[in-house]
């Protein structure tokens, strides 16, 4: 299999982590699944949809031969390098939460406010990813593929990762109360996000011929070189 042909089969692995990821935390925002599925298997649903998060964000990051940034790195590559990056990291983070509140919920399924809440710090890393995105986009016409950040993809991403962010804030545990700033929200925040990570990750499916993704790539290094 030729290099430019893996390369499309990878954006198409992307976006399938991305959607399967993106509905996972769906479902488990839903008060109607939690109820069905029961705390601990809402915590796996969770923990399922941040697995796919962070392989469809490695294969982002490692797609198309990125390296890390240097002096002579344009801004362009600079701001989608470290996007796909920060992405990575804030996967990560949302690995760690939705683990620990699986662990938990296994440990004592019908203790009060158990289960999984989103990550101040996986959210806020999302939001830098998308700023980022949405630098790279200005200047797309430099990336290796122009298609790679478009502004219907990077749009629907700050959204999701605003969403994500309001919903980081509205679980917060109010201390005098122990209650959340606000469950509705908590839930809200996290179906808006997950809604619109998967319309980016769907809109982004697209067929890219292995011969421009060829072209494309030898332009880029050719470019590269002369930096």
């Amino acid at each position: 299999m030729s290099s430019a042909t893996d390369r499309v089969t990878r954006l198409r692995r992307e976006a399938w982590g991305f959607a399967i990821g993106s509905l996972c935390f769906l479902a488990g925002s839903l008060p109607f699944y939690a109820d069905w599925a029961g705390t601990v298997w809402t915590n796996v649903t969770f923990f399922v949809g941040s697995i796919f998060f962070t392989l469809a964000a490695l294969i982002q990051l490692v797609l198309s031969g990125r390296r890390p940034p240097r002096g002579d790195t344009d801004r362009a590559d600079r701001a989608d390098w470290w996007a796909a990056a920060i992405q990575f990291a804030g996967t990560l983070l949302f690995n760690v939460s939705t683990m620990g509140a699986l662990l938990a919920a296994i440990a004592r399924p019908d203790a009060v406010g158990v289960g999984w809440r989103p990550d101040a710090w996986g959210s806020a890393a999302f939001l830098i990813s998308s700023a980022l995105a949405v630098a790279a986009t200005r200047e797309r016409e430099r990336l290796w593929d122009r298609d790679a950040r478009t502004w219907h993809g990077t749009g629907l991403n700050m959204l999701g990762s605003i969403a994500f962010g309001v919903s980081a804030v509205a679980a917060y545990v109010v201390p005098t109360t122990g209650d959340l700033v606000s469950e509705r929200w908590t839930n809200l925040g996290t179906a808006i996000g997950a809604i619109c990570f998967f319309a980016a990750a769907v809109l982004s499916r697209r067929e890219i011929p292995a011969t421009d993704s060829a072209r494309r790539l030898a332009g880029h290094r050719k470019t590269s070189g002369r930096r």
